[in-house]
């Protein structure tokens, strides 16, 4: 008998067919997320989950479930995963890393050059008819080349975001729980800097890091008035690192330039202080969001599903201690 599982948001047809193969699968490809008792009803009796960053897989859920075996986050970052919990009742838990790395420091660098020259508010000028003639002094916004950049998480896509910048000749500096390998450091051209000093130095900082107790509100008032007035925040990591009222309030009182966000505490409930502000690019968590970026990353946590099933260990393997700890 095949191994039950349920797949909680919309996949691709190959996602499914691969995953038909080797399991019995409900899937939910009309992509209405689940409130939380639906949730722990449909997985009452099912071997696996492939879930989404939107699904809350919690102890009291898991308690729900006791044939789950597996749980597929089809996203790198797993802070909607309690993962003490998984492993106490030896459930495994995956994710999807290294195949969104590049998408995602280039919507990182989107960020940067639309807040720097100010695309989204003049986009939105020319489109209501404010656009009247060339000034020399209109709408100026600043330079990316030659500028520093400060980079917190030198993981995979913090290293991505760095090795772009040598196309605009800038000074890296980085900031990361422990200073990474010299080799890494050479690669990017970046140098290892205190939280301070790279707030004090950099004109743009990018957050890269996974959220957590110890990261959330990383970027807070304090933090940001340490930062140049003429500075730009790009934050394309995860909701809850910055402080959100804090970083409207900086906006509005000129204590930042500009912001380029991807990500907010509460999405898609965004404090609605941004909407009132032009010198922030707002975007709708699509970091890893192109076409063959997705693909993979639905595949990989397909392929983690199934290997977890069929009596494999995972390639993505996040608690490899569940593997002793099974109830």
């Amino acid at each position: 008998m095949k191994p039950k599982v349920l797949v909680t948001r919309e996949v691709f047809d190959e996602t499914l067919d691969y995953v038909g193969q080797h399991c019995e699968v409900e899937s939910n490809q009309e992509d209405a997320p689940f409130d939380p008792e639906t949730l722990a009803q449909k997985l009452a009796a099912k071997d696996g989950v492939m879930c989404a960053l939107t699904d809350r897989i919690d102890g009291g859920l898991l308690q729900r479930c006791p044939k789950l075996k597996v749980v597929a986050n089809i996203a790198v970052g797993y802070n909607n995963i309690d993962l003490a919990a998984c492993t106490a009742r030896g459930i495994m838990a995956t994710n999807t890393p290294g195949v969104l790395d590049d998408s995602t420091a280039d919507l990182a660098w989107a960020l940067m050059l639309g807040a720097a020259r100010r695309l989204t508010e003049l986009e939105r000028r020319v489109r209501g008819g404010e656009w009247k003639g060339w000034r020399l002094k209109q709408w100026l916004g600043v330079d990316v080349h030659h500028a520093t950049l400060g980079i917190f998480g030198m993981g995979r896509i913090g290293q991505a975001i760095a090795r772009r910048a040598a196309g605009f000749e800038m000074k890296v500096l980085y900031h990361n729980r422990k200073r990474v390998a010299p080799e890494i450091e050479r690669r990017c051209n970046a140098a290892y800097a205190t939280k301070e000093d790279l707030l004090r130095q950099s004109d743009f900082v990018v957050l890269q890091v996974p959220y957590s107790k110890e990261t959330h509100h990383l970027i807070g008032a304090r933090e940001l008035k340490l930062m140049k007035r003429t500075a730009i925040l790009v934050n394309s990591t995860r909701g809850g690192v910055v402080d959100d009222a804090a970083l409207i309030a900086a906006l509005k009182d000129g204590t930042l330039r500009a912001a380029g966000l991807d990500v907010f505490e509460n999405e898609p409930s965004l404090n609605p202080g941004f909407l009132e502000l032009d010198n922030v690019v707002l975007m709708p968590h699509i970091g890893s969001s192109t076409e063959a970026t997705r693909r993979a990353m639905a595949m990989t946590a397909a392929k983690n599903l199934v290997a977890a099933l069929t009596g494999a260990t995972p390639p993505n393997l996040l608690n490899p201690e569940a593997l002793g700890s099974r109830r």
